[in-house]
């Protein structure tokens, strides 16, 4: 079976957590190198964002439990890479 190499996950967030911790915590997860998050609109309580999590065999269910941790939900998953 092939490892997730790259997830691009569309995301409903509270303003708090902040960016860089909100970040900081996916970047915590086994086998992630690199998180990119980028604002695509807000609203007095939410943000929704744009998140790409790149890495080597990323486990999704660790971050849905990250990002619903810290308050957020997947609205949908927009873009997947995996391979060996």
């Amino acid at each position: 079976m092939g490892k997730i190499k790259m997830l691009e996950l569309d995301v409903l967030k509270p303003h708090e957590p902040i960016l860089p911790y909100f970040a900081e915590e996916l970047t915590n997860i086994a086998h992630v190198t690199e998180v990119n998050i980028h604002v695509t609109d807000m609203d007095v309580e939410t943000q929704k964002i744009k998140i790409t999590i790149l890495g080597n065999d990323i486990e999704y269910e660790d971050v849905c439990n990250i990002i619903e941790k810290n308050g957020g939900s997947i609205h949908s998953v927009d873009k997947v890479s995996a391979g060996n």
